[in-house]
């Protein structure tokens, strides 16, 4: 999920730009496949009369999870061939539901398979709606997916003077951001809580920081973030920015621990045990790069560099972009932020060693009892 900030930079690429450049993204959603078909299998899916409901939560333009969306349809359908199915894309306002829309009814990339749309007794809907409030109505949810989503803040707390990220912020600047992700996590799990039916499940993929203090981009070799600082201050040194273009260049975004995800569940008083949700399971799991893995095959640097650098730039440009003054003519900004991402794969492709962007994730999966 894009963030606010000059969100129309992603939107005016448009055309699955986002699954067309996260190939790691959507590595990560295939392996959660396992834990989607596992809950399912707890339901009783045969027994319901009523449609069974689904939402992807952040789902950007659906391509990332489009395979693992077949997945769950053909397992539910398997075992509930009668069964109607409704499948709601969420995501913010200025997300491409175009492109998503394309994707699902085999009008947009190379589909090997049918389109997804053209499933029996299957509704595809899409909702411009933020996962801070609820998209669906009270006890209507059956199963809620989210990926590489919820690690966006609802609001920024603050800006990091000297990084663009937490992970490279003060102590005191990170306890802003902590504090923020904390409370946002809370409203997140409150909202699906309503939503759910009673035996309803989450499957949730977020970055994390892991128990061995990884984290996107961090995971032994060259700090993606640090690069991202590195490269954006350079700029200002330059003059091609000013001082207050490179302080707001921090991303609105927290990595939690396995600790801080489990927080809420571990606590009988809270308001998320009070409304009845139960952690069944909580892992972390490291996704290699597979930019990386493919230049380890191949060993052309130049060319490796042209296919990780867009990968980073599909997620992180409206940071950037949305850090430069409105008031700068438009092609004038559009070659600043070309600049950056210029000067960052030129570094790749000089010296390649260590560049890679491992995704790095905390899995959880979540039920509402009965009675709630």
């Amino acid at each position: 999920m894009a963030g606010k900030a000059s969100a129309q930079v992603i939107a005016m690429r448009g055309a699955g730009y986002y699954s067309s450049n996260t190939v790691g993204a959507k590595a990560v959603i295939d392996k959660a496949g396992d834990l989607v078909v596992e809950a399912l299998g707890s339901m009783a899916l045969e027994a319901a009369e009523t449609a069974f409901s689904v939402c992807d939560y952040g789902a950007a333009d659906g391509g990332t999870s489009l395979d693992m969306m077949r997945r769950l349809v053909e397992t539910v359908r398997r075992r509930a061939p009668g069964r109607a199915i409704q499948v709601t894309y969420t995501d913010l306002p200025h997300n491409d539901f175009s492109a998503l829309f394309r994707l699902t009814q085999g009008l947009l990339g190379d589909q090997a398979q049918s389109p997804l749309a053209d499933t029996p007794n299957l509704y595809i809907l899409g909702s411009g709606t933020s996962f801070y409030r609820q998209i669906v109505p009270d006890g209507t949810l059956h199963l809620g997916f989210s990926a590489t989503a919820m690690h966006w803040l609802s609001k920024r707390p603050g800006l990091i003077a000297d990084h663009v990220q937490a992970v490279g912020a003060t102590p005191d600047e990170q306890a802003l951001f902590r504090r923020q992700a904390m409370e946002d996590w809370d409203t997140i799990l409150l909202a699906r809580a309503r939503e759910l039916a009673p035996g309803g499940k989450l499957v949730l993929a977020n970055f994390c920081a892991d128990e061995q203090g990884r984290y996107l981009g961090n995971t032994g070799g060259v700090n993606m973030f640090d690069e991202f600082a590195r490269h954006w201050r350079e700029l200002w040194k330059k003059g091609r920015i000013t001082e207050a273009e490179y302080r707001g260049a921090t991303f609105q975004q927290f990595y939690k621990t396995p600790d801080e995800f489990a927080a809420p569940f571990r606590d009988a008083g809270s308001a998320v045990s009070q409304a009845g949700l139960v952690l069944d399971h909580i892992s972390t799991t490291v996704t290699a790069c597979p930019y990386a893995a493919d230049f380890a095959r191949h060993g052309d640097a130049a060319a490796f560099a042209h296919a990780y650098v867009p990968t980073l730039r599909s997620w992180s440009e409206t940071v950037f972009a949305g850090a430069l003054d409105p008031r700068r003519p438009a092609p004038e900004r559009a070659a600043i932020v070309d600049a950056f991402y210029g000067a960052y794969e030129a570094e790749v492709a000089a010296n390649p060693a260590g560049h890679a962007m491992d995704y790095v994730h905390c899995v959880t999966v979540i039920s509402k009892k009965a009675g709630n």
